[in-house]
């Protein structure tokens, strides 16, 4: 796309923008494969810094990475009932490989709950072998008809997260923790403001006993799933036969639980933060934070500028900022703020001959702003301003999610909320499958979750927002990714 053409205005055509935004940036391509991807540099080391967080978040907790195979004998999946059902639309089936026709059919990984439980079933003898956590870092494969760069492809990026328990109340922590876990990378990494809360039955996870998710609200008013976590009960543990002796020596089934968060969420640092330009990068997610131009005319100039950006980066790196140096002599300056802006890079520093004579260089952000930062106290001028980019990114999401939230709607507001700006709407719920089935029918918007108390209106609604019968729970709807 050339600097020429500019991005298709958000407020025009918001899939549009997402598309030529992630592509400006180079974070994906379209691949030969109908409905994958190819994640590009740029692309992937937004992911290794979101791998990098969470997986010491994770081993700060216990946890211990682990990997199984790809493939799953067709028979696990069979030996849970819901399990089967909910995944059996998007399942990709191998039935010959080595020049001949298998015995038993293999399903390429949707999800790895059979694979793992029945390895979980040969390592857990005792009690003492509780509790047994479990993550894994993996691909997986879910046929889709609808494909969008990120936010839903056939093959994707995740982590899934396996944990075996000797009670309940013990799954339930478990299942809580990662919740929290999700929320504070969420919003300290990416900048996101979310809620937390339970699903539905109808939207629980296929064979779990309660789901647990994390909800943001993009620019487009339309919710996204960032991140779920599900006490899966024993229906695996029975199904596979994971048995303990319990400490009194009797014989019990272990409590399960698994958590997952996917490359979508680099859709979601996209659709959260990007503007007319492009993508803005949280400086904690950004693969590269701090970008140097050098500003010069002459051979003298050049020199000069050149030393004082060059140790600038030095300094820089030293300080652990992930720091380019943008020396290219081809390209001219208002070129290279282009292309730097289009990848997101949170600061530019500006060194021309100047700054040079002033001791400074000249730090523009990419959410607005121009200031001079002394060379004299170079990296703890960045750091501030990293931190306060970081900052106001969050707390511009959260402003933004606030102003487009409207609490105990009616019936009549909900129905003109979603065929209008949409948003999280909040509303008493009965919980009856029929009044989720009936306005998911009329709105297109879906129960996101029923949220956790924190995020509950101060004055709980008294009447379910379709029905009017009594409303047992607060739910919160929106047309969702």
């Amino acid at each position: 796309m050339s600097q020429e053409q500019g991005l298709t205005p958000r407020a025009k055509d918001f899939s549009a923008w997402y598309n030529e935004a992630v592509m400006r940036a180079e974070l994906a391509d379209y691949s030969a494969v109908r409905g994958c991807m190819v994640i590009r540099p740029n692309g992937y080391a937004i992911w290794e810094l979101m791998q990098g967080a969470l997986d010491r978040m994770f081993k700060e907790t216990g946890h211990r990475n682990a990997y199984f195979p790809l493939f799953i004998p067709q028979s696990f999946l069979e030996k849970e009932a819901e399990h089967v059902e909910g995944f059996a639309p998007e399942v990709a089936v191998v039935t010959r490989a080595g020049g001949k026709e298998l015995e038993e059919p293999l399903v390429v990984r949707p999800t790895s709950e059979t694979i793992i439980y029945a390895s979980f079933a040969k390592w857990i003898q005792s009690y003492r072998d509780l509790p047994l956590l479990i993550n894994q870092w993996a691909n997986i494969v879910r046929w889709e008809m609808r494909t969008r760069l990120f936010l839903r492809t056939t093959e994707f990026l995740w982590q899934e997260g396996h944990t075996a328990h000797a009670d309940e109340a013990g799954a339930e922590r478990e299942a809580r923790q990662m919740l929290r876990i999700y929320r504070r990378f969420a919003e300290e990494w990416a900048a996101m403001p979310v809620i937390t809360g339970a699903k539905t039955d109808g939207e629980k996870f296929a064979g779990a006993l309660r789901t647990y998710a994390l909800e943001a609200l993009m620019q487009d008013n339309r919710a996204l799933q960032a991140g779920t976590s599900h006490h899966l009960g024993q229906n695996f543990a029975r199904a596979f036969g994971v048995q303990y002796q319990t400490a009194d020596g009797g014989l019990d089934y272990v409590w399960n639980t698994s958590w997952g968060m996917t490359t979508r969420m680099i859709g979601a640092l996209v659709m959260t933060h990007g503007d007319d330009v492009g993508i803005v990068c949280p400086p904690k997610l950004a693969p590269v934070q701090v970008v140097i131009v050098p500003i010069y005319k002459s051979d003298a100039e050049r020199a000069a500028v050149g030393e004082v950006a060059d140790r600038a980066a030095r300094e820089l790196k030293a300080a652990g900022v992930r720091v380019e140096l943008d020396a290219r002599e081809e390209m001219k300056p208002g070129a290279k703020y282009y292309e730097w802006e289009g990848r997101g890079v949170p600061l530019r520093l500006e060194v021309g001959p100047k700054d040079v004579a002033k001791g400074q260089v000249f730090a523009a952000r990419r959410t607005g702003g121009k200031a001079p930062i002394p060379l004299a106290a170079l990296a703890a001028g960045v750091a501030r301003a990293l931190e306060e980019i970081q900052a106001a990114l969050y707390t511009a999401a959260l402003e933004r999610r606030e102003a487009n939230s409207r609490r105990d709607v009616t019936k009549d507001e909900l129905i003109a909320m979603m065929a209008g700006p949409g948003g999280f709407a909040y509303g008493g719920f009965c919980g009856a499958e029929a009044c989720e089935e009936a306005i998911s029918e009329a709105t297109k918007a879906t129960v996101r979750v029923l949220p956790d108390e924190e995020f509950r209106s101060p004055t709980a609604p008294a009447r379910c927002v379709w029905c009017g019968k009594p409303s047992v729970t607060e739910a919160v709807w929106a047309k969702a990714y």
